[in-house]
């Protein structure tokens, strides 16, 4: 059994304004995101299922030109390719499954 602490997993400076650490098991990835305000998050898409929990804090999402708040306890399931972006209205702690692993995070 794996078992690890946040806190003690290195960041990645992905994005200006976030912190980011990842767990990457054989099937998926686990991102620990934590967002200063007012950051944003370009529009992309990815061939990756995306589940995110919103833990703190308020992110808008915008998936496949829909756009919805998010507040703690959200959860927002993005397919395959959909093509999303999004913004943090305040501090925000967000964590993202991602099936496959995201290789490119590594």
């Amino acid at each position: 059994m794996a078992v690890y602490s946040i806190k003690e997993l290195p960041p990645k400076p992905l994005i200006v304004g976030t912190q980011s650490r990842f767990i990457h098991t054989n099937n998926m990835t686990l991102g620990y995101w934590e967002f200063e305000p007012g950051v944003a998050l370009p529009e992309h898409a990815h061939p990756h299922e995306q589940v995110s929990h919103i833990i703190s804090g308020a992110f808008e999402f915008t998936i496949d030109n829909e756009v919805t708040k998010l507040n703690p306890g959200d959860i927002a399931v993005i397919p395959p390719n959909a093509v999303h972006s999004g913004r943090a209205l305040t501090q925000c702690t967000i964590i993202d499954v991602f099936h496959p692993v995201r290789e490119d995070f590594r």
